[in-house]
């Protein structure tokens, strides 16, 4: 499988990671600025590509870096929503904190319980302990008035010519709208985390701008006004777009949420119920009025309701049940890729109209906290899925009111959590979960979850291996040891069964997931990780040709993985991987597929221009055997796309700081196949064997 290509890509890592490695550092780096790129993939770890929106975690982080988040002042709540910290090591910093009193420097966090170099090198940019805890408040005109502004201008497209861009070859074809470049356009005004205000603007590549279904600018506008903590009772308002987060997500939860990752001890959802919206997730919010009150010291309130429109496949009433107006057409989807480039997309853009109210009151006192959650969702026509069995107990029909009961407690260093729900069917669902520290080198996390295969929620999200909350029960087990503060060993096991069908699954089935990592981190110089992980489920496989059914068989999907990043100095780092998968279907083939790839990062100091590049091997036997790797961006975006058959991937980011307040950035991505003529399917192929994307995004303060 190797050729000289790749024995070239493996000289250049082993060449970039001899350089320098055993240096030592004896302090912390303080105040050094992050690359998100460890941490975005950390979260990513497992996804298996599937598309999650990771933007607002980067805006919100970057507001952190600006206004860094006091370790001294952060309540727990405050502290979950830096997303670097798990529930065990903010256990830690407030019982350090009540001991022993505020910390003196940031150095003091090495004394800290569970704080291993690395996850103190993670939050450095976004903390502090040296803020004014007697800072005025201000009122809201001065709020408007000062702060930070950012303006935000993208454009990005395919060289490449698509299918869907040239003439149809049969009269009433099928052809995009719009042109080839992806728009983007944003405004935002913060004031500290305190208050947060603006508008986005955006199209996708193919959707038309200033004509045919857009005769008035963009295919999507968002906007939003955001306060927070302005006084005693009101802790949040919000008005426009906005995200929702109750429990543990078995009724909403908005955005990015724990699940399985390298960070086998973040199992546990949190943070604060409402958050201003900035993506460009056409999908994943509210947009209407929303407000988190402190009714007592002990007691607070959250409401809110959203009226907006959604993209559906409304259809006729002809041949569904007779009880519903036949006035009224139904849909049987929710539709969630955003898109509205063909006549077909267009014709489903918010057709469908989806009213949600929602109500959270909680109770804390001192580490005790419950909440009891309502969540009310309405359709202006019926959902009506199709007769299918596996969705015989799924939602259907124009409205749908949840409950859920959670809680949060611990107990010396066991920190315990969930929430039961009951949906309006009257199916109960749970999930439960328990970290605790073994001693101040091992932590331990336990997640159980039952989900009926009638429960019921439009739009939970759960730590689960489904999306959608139900007919799932399973069991996880976590694991994280430090021996020292240059080891790390991390490990997870997941469990689970669905005892009734799902889509391409004509049984009930079962799964196992098995992730193993061991790292060494030499201070601030070099990381070096190996990594092992499996995941195996049953699927359908072939017909049989004399029952005429499909038997359930597993598949397995195992990758290994080895990861160096050298810091040759305070300018330049290399990073590099290998990666190996294997696919097995039980009484099947088993395909392989391998990946190689080199990262240069040049920062130079005081000179305004830097970058970052990467050239990748990829050589894949199917699809199935394919392989993710992230990729850096320009700010507020990353790239995961799969690398499969055969051939080479490379980019380089550019970043210009040379005008005052403003920042340009340029994206060059090519793949190149070596063993197909032909790129993608349907209005999606290119005729061809390479693909380059360019990028081109300005940023400015003041």
């Amino acid at each position: 499988m190797l050729d000289r290509h790749y024995i070239l890509i493996l000289f250049l890592v082993l060449f970039s990671f001899v350089k320098d490695v055993n240096a030592q550092v004896d302090s912390i780096p303080i105040g050094e600025v992050s690359d998100f790129q460890d941490l975005i993939e950390e979260f990513i770890q497992g996804t298996d590509g599937e598309d999650f929106d990771f933007n607002t975690l980067l805006e919100d982080l970057e507001l952190f870096r600006r206004r860094p988040m006091d370790l001294n002042r952060a309540a727990r709540e405050e502290l979950t929503e830096l997303k670097l910290l798990n529930p065990i090591q903010i256990n830690n910093l407030l019982e350090y904190r009540a001991r022993l009193g505020d910390l003196i420097a940031l150095q003091e966090l090495q004394s800290i319980p569970g704080f291993d170099l690395k996850t103190i090198r993670a939050i450095l940019p976004f903390v502090t302990v040296n803020s004014d805890p007697y800072a005025a408040k201000l009122s809201i005109v001065k709020m408007l008035a000062r702060g930070n502004n950012e303006v935000y201008l993208r454009a990005e497209r395919l060289l490449e010519e698509r299918r869907g861009y040239r003439e149809p070859t049969t009269p009433g074809g099928s052809m995009f709208a719009g042109d080839p470049y992806g728009l983007y356009a944003r405004y935002r005004h913060t004031f500290e985390n305190k208050l947060s205000y603006g508008f986005t603007m955006e199209k996708d590549p193919g959707e038309a701008i200033f004509k045919a279904n857009n005769p008035y600018g963009f295919d999507f506008y968002s906007a939003h006004f955001f306060l927070r903590d302005y006084n005693r009772t009101i802790k949040s308002f919000a008005l426009g777009d906005f995200a929702v987060s109750f429990g543990q997500g078995l009724l909403i939860h908005s955005g990015f949420g724990a699940r399985k990752s390298a960070f086998v001890m973040s199992i546990k959802r949190g943070g604060k119920p409402l958050r201003p919206y900035t993506s460009v997730d056409e999908n994943n919010f509210m947009r209407g009025i929303g407000a988190t009150l402190q009714l007592h010291k002990d007691w607070e309130w959250t409401l809110f309701a959203s009226y907006k429109a959604r993209d559906a496949n409304i259809q006729s009433q002809q041949d569904t049940l007779d009880d519903f107006d036949e006035n009224l057409g139904f849909f049987t989807s929710l539709l969630l890729g955003g898109l509205h480039r063909t006549q077909s997309e267009i014709e489903n853009k918010d057709a469908l109209k989806h009213f949600t109210a929602g109500s959270r009151l909680k109770y804390e006192k001192g580490r005790l906290q419950i909440a009891w959650n309502t969540l009310f969702d309405e359709f202006n026509v019926p959902f009506s899925r199709s007769s299918q069995p596996y969705n015989q107990f799924l939602f259907s029909g124009k409205s749908l009111l949840n409950s859920s009961l959670d809680y949060t407690y611990i107990w010396r260093n066991f920190h315990v959590f969930g929430e039961t729900a009951v949906s309006g069917n009257g199916s109960v669902a749970t999930i439960n979960g328990l970290l605790t520290s073994l001693d101040r080198h091992v932590d331990v996390s336990v997640l159980h979850r039952h989900f009926p295969r009638n429960y019921q929620s439009i739009i939970p999200n759960t730590f689960s291996e489904t999306s959608l909350s139900n007919n799932e029960n399973g069991i996880y087990l976590g694991l994280e040891v430090r021996p020292d503060k240059f080891w790390k060993f991390s490990a997870y096991a997941d469990f689970w069964r669905h005892p009734w069908l799902r889509f391409q699954v004509d049984a009930p089935s079962t799964g196992s997931e098995y992730f193993a990592r061991l790292t060494y981190t030499l201070k601030r110089r070099a990381d070096i990780y190996i990594q092992y992980r499996i995941k195996t489920r049953e699927r359908n496989g072939a017909d049989d040709e004399i029952t005429q059914t499909s038997p359930i068989i597993f598949h397995a999907r195992q990758q290994f993985r080895i990861h160096m990043a050298n810091k040759v100095s305070k300018t330049l780092e290399l990073r590099n991987r290998i990666e190996y998968s294997i696919y097995n279907i039980e009484g099947g083939p088993r395909t392989r597929g391998f990946l190689i790839y080199q990262d240069v990062i040049y920062k130079p100091i005081g000179f305004p221009l830097s970058f970052n590049a990467r050239i990748a091997l990829f050589d894949t036997e199917d699809f199935n055997s394919r392989l993710y790797a992230y990729e850096n961006d320009v700010l507020y975006s990353f790239s995961l796309p799969p690398l499969f058959n055969k051939g080479y991937r490379y980019y380089i980011n550019l970043r210009y700081r040379g005008i005052r307040n403003m920042s340009i950035e340029a994206r060059w991505a090519q793949t190149y196949y070596t063993d197909i003529d032909v790129i993608g399917s349907g209005l999606d192929q290119i005729q061809g064997n390479k693909r380059t994307d360019v990028t081109i995004q300005i940023k400015y303060q003041f």
